[in-house]
């Protein structure tokens, strides 16, 4: 569980205007190929990932390793506005939330970043990332409405401040462009004074990278003041971008026929309002959004492992592939690992796995998905001088076959691109393709096959470090000058043909290492002519001929999979290994390698010359081979790994839901008589009643408690007919004079759920006189904001309240309301985990979910016992993890049968470990069962607290599933670790 450094405690201290030394500031510039950092051209080759949807800093780490393993050298953060402000004025940067330290983190990783600060962000937040108290801010949204603008203008100046430091154009960073605004699809007059003053501000704040925005679905909005397109929209961007998602996702009823079709967003889109690139011809290609998978929604089947397979290798090579074909240079992958919405992060659409079906998983493993993400990371760093600066070349219609095919000329460099996709609607079926081509080194026919499907990037007449490639249906992965020599990777599908013709002034020596190569020579062109299959690893050194002599490695897909290589301050070093190689540096005569180990392995490598060599720190026996590379047997793999059975500890209970009760003192209660509100309700209450929403009263996130009375003598008077609003699969749950009544839940099932609706419950005869009503609403999580129309402000909580009779008659008995949520409502209670940690529950504000919560009032129980009673009662246990160090070891949290997406079970469960909640399990609704917890939040060597808030009817049915501690991925490696312990204040009731 992290490192040879050990476990460190977080201290909690914040970074707030502290970075490293600044190096020299470097220039960005642009046209209508590339971005240029001080004149060089770059591809950004990016990916996104969420570190409020990671909460541990340690882990960021960890993640932007691992994307840089991948070949990725940018990556998009998201700054979530709600997760760093609980109330006006008030803005906590420090611990989990200190984003100056993910910054500093991508720089000192290598990585480009693109900043992604809102105000408004989506990304299937609660709110779209807005904090709670702009539930109550009466200004209209995304607009230059001046009330929304002060509270717009207070967040940006903290962020902006954060980012200004981090800026590639004065030596701070690697911040490389800003982004504006987010999907705002609406131009009006309003919404472009907004974007202005957007504008304007971050000049002022210090901002100098480049604006953009991203524009949802390909619309053509706020492109640069000076693009040529009809059909353009523009606004204060210096550069247009746009998202696109055409994989979608497993659900068939949204999409029944998934990623069939691969769109022309760049060069080759047709003109009009939806053509991506086009909208803005004199600015590079960006899609800030390109679709790595797609998220997954409450009563689901669970379809992120399908997700990941249906966008997995095919899809990233056709779909990818032919953005890179398009002249898309800044390309984003969201997600490229999706993360966990723990807390009451999440928005109504979705449950707390936000994994997205990304390429590195929610537990922080690699996908398969990944490695082919890998090769295509490899190739655009291997290439990025020819395709940071394409233009489509002829026409190269295939001579047979009905794959499609591409043709882009690097006029500069004289280079070649041909990109064959193969996309058929079931993914399955062959297809041969040859095509004619004519470069400078002559006129070639091109052919090979393609399987489901699949793609290859081929390159011809390129100029490969001291080499002439002429041409080659096997794929180039990297390339490399070692010393006197050049190395070349090339690949291609298991079992499949390859030929690779390189130029010489005269014959070269051709010595077969491995594999099976044909060779010959064609004195009248100069090409060596390598015919081959693709198994395995094949070696072939090349010497004489008037070049520098090279090792061409021909691999297949699986060996080909398993190369790394890194920048090691000395040259490129090439590995081959199972593990994953994070990083290598060569000082003193030793390559020192760090990386991950999940099973006993070897180690090849090939660069610049050593003496010796480790690998997380553990000495390597090396042994020459006979291409100038080393091996080394005995990598060792992670050791076994053992967890408690949690159904064997000591488990303790007490019940909550004290509110329900008739003389419960609810005097310190906030009145619910407020006439003005903010929210959105839809369906008005009473016209002249107070506002009930919970958010009008500062209490934004997880559950509110209400308690009303009334005093009737009508016998009539039998029913109470409620109007709520709860996000996705919220609930109510109500009582009379402490008599439980009943509960009811929200929509569930689909992608964009109902977030509001009404019940009816049967009171019962009630006696002559007072009454008191005690209701609780989980709230999960606010409307985004998407359509810019307030939706964010729909109301939460309850919304209206009549008493009625079951035959349909209505009174006016007035109800006295109170309400009660987190304690202290805006207040930050608990600085180490934030705004979003807790609810209004009783045991919340008590503290129960905390480790050193008392024993005195909990009895013993197993987890699986009937409830108590209806509302929600705790459960409570404690143990002890000694697992090994040096490892990053992933644990989870199961409930019940894992294989199954729901049960008959009407239950649900808050999840907190050592007090951080970490997610919301629904055994009825489901699919989530599997609650990854991230290292750190448990303590891999100390003791850990787990405290479940399962709420019921009480029916004896309807009892928790058995839980499970299980382990989800194992590897010898990872980073220094950091323990979120948190704080153990006990707040007051």
């Amino acid at each position: 569980m992290a490192s040879g450094l050990g476990a460190l405690a977080a201290d909690g201290k914040a970074l707030a205007g502290v970075s490293a030394p600044k190096g020299p500031p470097r220039k960005v510039t642009w046209d209508q190929y590339s971005l240029k950092i001080d004149g060089k051209r770059v591809v950004v080759w990016s990916g996104e990932i969420h570190p409020f949807r990671l909460p541990n800093p340690a882990l960021w780490r960890d993640v932007m390793q691992k994307m840089k393993a991948l070949g990725f050298n940018g990556v998009a953060f998201y700054f979530d506005w709600g997760y760093h402000s609980p109330a006006p004025g008030v803005y906590d940067f420090s611990g989990i939330r200190n984003v100056e330290r993910a910054l500093q983190i991508a720089k000192e990783e290598g990585m480009y970043i693109i900043a992604r600060t809102g105000p408004y962000i989506n990304s299937e937040l609660t709110g779209g990332g807005y904090p709670g108290w702009m539930f109550r801010n009466r200004g209209e949204a995304r607009t230059d409405d001046p009330v929304y603008l002060a509270a717009v203008d207070e967040w940006m100046t903290q962020v902006n401040a954060i980012i200004a430091r981090h800026q590639v154009t004065d030596g701070g960073g690697n911040v490389i462009a800003y982004q504006l605004e987010n999907e705002l699809g609406k131009v009006e007059p309003k919404h472009m004074r907004q974007m202005e003053h957007l504008a304007r501000k971050a000049r002022r704040d210090g901002i100098t990278v480049p604006f953009f925005h991203n524009s949802a679905g390909r619309l053509p909005d706020w492109t640069p003041k000076d693009s040529s397109a009809a059909w353009a929209n523009p606004g204060p961007t210096d550069i247009y971008a746009f998202d696109g998602y055409p994989g979608g996702s497993c659900d068939v009823h949204a999409n029944p026929a998934g990623a069939n079709k691969a769109p022309d967003w760049g060069i080759y889109g047709a003109p009009g309002p939806r053509a991506g690139a086009l909208s803005s011809p004199a600015t590079p290609g960006f899609a800030a959004e390109l679709g790595g998978g797609w998220f997954d929604y409450w009563g689901s089947n669970g379809t992120y492992a399908c997700t990941a397979e249906r966008q997995g290798k095919g899809y990233q090579r056709v779909f990818y592939g032919t953005n890179l074909i398009n002249r898309i240079t800044i390309h984003n992958v969201y997600m490229t690992f999706g993360g966990t919405s723990w807390g009451w992060l999440a928005g109504p659409v979705v449950y707390t796995s936000y994994d997205y079906g990304a390429a590195i998983s929610e537990d922080r493993g690699l996908r398969p998905k990944a490695y082919a993400l890998k090769q295509q990371g490899m190739f655009v760093q291997a290439a990025e001088a020819v395709l940071a600066e394409m233009d489509k070349g002829p026409s190269l219609a295939p001579l047979d076959g009905k794959v499609k095919v591409y043709h882009n000329v690097n006029k500069r460099l004289g280079t070649h691109v041909v990109f064959a996709a193969h996309n058929p609607l079931d993914g399955k079926g062959e297809e041969r393709f040859s095509v004619r081509l004519t470069t400078r080194d002559g006129e070639y026919t091109i052919a090979s096959l393609l399987r489901g499907q699949d793609a290859r990037m081929l390159l011809a007449s390129y100029d490969m470090e001291r080499q002439r490639l002429v041409y080659s249906t096997s794929e180039l992965q990297t390339h490399l000058r070692d010393g006197e020599r050049d190395i070349a990777l090339l690949h291609g599908r298991d079992g499949l043909e390859g030929e690779t013709v390189l130029r010489y002034a005269g014959a070269p020596k051709v010595e077969v290492l491995a594999g099976q190569v044909q060779s010959r020579w064609d004195a009248a062109k100069g090409d060596l002519v390598l015919n081959y299959v693709h198994d395995g690893l094949a070696r072939v050194r090349i010497s004489g001929g008037g070049r520098a002599p090279m090792l061409l490695l021909l691999a297949d897909e699986q060996t080909s999979m398993r190369f790394w290589t890194q920048d090691t301050g000395a040259g490129r070093a090439l590995q081959l290994t199972p593990a994953l190689v994070r990083s290598a540096r060569l000082a003193d005569g030793e390559l020192a390698m760090t990386g991950d180990v999940d099973l006993d392995g070897a180690i090849e490598i090939w660069g610049p010359a050593f003496e010796k060599a480790s690998f997380n720190g553990q000495p390597l026996a090396l042994t020459p081979q006979p291409d100038g590379s080393v091996r080394a047997n005995g990598v060792k793999g992670p050791d076994a790994v053992r967890v408690p059975d949690l159904a064997r500890l000591a488990w303790t209970r007490r019940m909550d839901s004290l509110e329900a009760a008739p003389r419960f003192d609810d005097s310190a209660w906030v009145q619910a008589d407020r006439r003005p509100s903010a929210a959105q309700t839809w369906t008005m209450p009473e016209r002249g009643q107070p506002t009930l929403a919970m958010s009008d009263y500062g209490f934004h996130h997880g559950d509110v408690w209400y308690r009303g009375r009334f005093t009737s003598s009508d016998p009539k008077v039998n029913q109470l007919e409620l109007f709520y609003g709860a996000g996705g699969a919220g609930m109510i749950q109500v009582w009379i004079d402490g008599r439980f009544v009943g509960q009811h839940e929200l929509d569930t099932g689909r992608s964009f759920p109902e977030t509001t609706d009404s019940v009816k419950l049967d009171l019962g005869k009630l006696t002559p006189g007072e009454h008191v009503v005690a209701v609780m609403v989980r709230n999960n999580g606010h409307n985004w904001n998407l359509m810019a129309d307030d939706f964010h402000r729909e109301a939460r909580g309850l919304i209206s309240a009549s008493l009625t009779s079951r035959g349909g008659q209505r009174f006016g008995t007035p109800i006295a309301w109170r309400i009660q949520g987190r304690q202290g409502g805006e207040e930050l209670v608990d600085r180490v985990r934030g705004p979003m940690n807790n609810g209004g529950l009783y045991g919340e504000r008590a503290g129960w979910h905390l480790p050193s919560t008392p024993s005195q009032g909990w009895q013993s129980t197993r987890p699986t016992d009937a409830p108590p009673a209806a509302g929600t009662y705790w459960l409570r246990t404690q143990f002890k993890l000694d697992l090994p160090r040096d490892h990053d070891i992933q644990l989870a949290l199961a409930f019940g049968d894992t294989a199954k997406p729901r049960s008959d079970r009407d239950n649900r469960a808050l999840i907190f470990v050592n007090g951080w909640n970490m997610g919301q399990f629904i055994a009825h609704i489901g699919p989530q069962r599997t609650f990854v917890i991230p290292p750190g939040i448990l303590n891999p060597n100390g003791e850990n607290t787990v405290a479940l808030a399962v709420t019921t009817d009480g029916r004896p049915e309807n009892a928790l599933e058995p839980i499970k501690l299980l382990p989800l991925r194992t590897t010898r490696g990872g980073v220094p670790l950091e323990i979120m312990t948190g704080h153990d204040e006990h707040p007051q009731k």
